[in-house]
C-alpha cells in the first residue's frame, strides 16, 4: 500500500462491493495516513465479513513501541511470507482496506510533489 490514501464512499456502496452490513462510514477523508483510524473489513469466526476501525499499520509482535506501526505500511509481495515483521500477519490478520484512491510522491527540483491516483 502507499504512505497516504482516500477514502469517500458512500454506506451502501460499501455493503455493496463488500457484502456487509450498512453503517455509517462518516465524512469523506482525502488524507489519511499511518497510525489513524480507518475502516476494515475482515472475515469474522462465523465466515462472515464484517467491517470495523482498525489503527492502520502492523505491529509486529516484537516491537516494544506502537510508533512501529507507523513504519510498516508496505510490503513487498515476493518476500512478506519471509520477512519476520510479516509473515505471521499475512497468515493470520489479513483484512481489506476500502480506499477510493491513494497519493504517490515524486521528487521535483528537490520538492516533494504529491500525484494522486484514483
Amino acid at each position: 500500500m502507499c504512505g497516504r490514501f482516500t477514502a469517500h464512499f458512500s454506506s451502501d456502496e460499501l455493503a455493496m462491493v463488500y457484502g456487509v452490513d450498512p453503517l455509517t462510514v462518516g465524512a469523506p477523508r482525502y488524507n489519511i495516513c499511518p497510525t489513524q483510524q480507518i475502516l476494515a473489513v475482515r472475515q469474522g469466526q462465523s465466515g462472515n465479513r464484517a467491517a470495523s476501525s482498525l489503527r492502520w499499520g502492523l505491529v509486529p509482535h516484537w516491537a516494544k513501541d506502537l510508533s512501529v506501526g507507523a513504519k510498516m505500511t508496505n510490503a513487498r509481495s515476493e518476500t512478506v511470507a519471509e520477512k519476520p515483521a510479516f509473515r505471521h500477519a499475512i497468515k493470520t490478520r489479513r483484512c481489506i482496506i476500502p480506499s477510493s484512491g491513494w497519493y504517490e510522491w515524486a521528487t521535483v527540483a528537490g520538492r516533494k510533489i504529491p500525484h494522486y491516483l484514483a
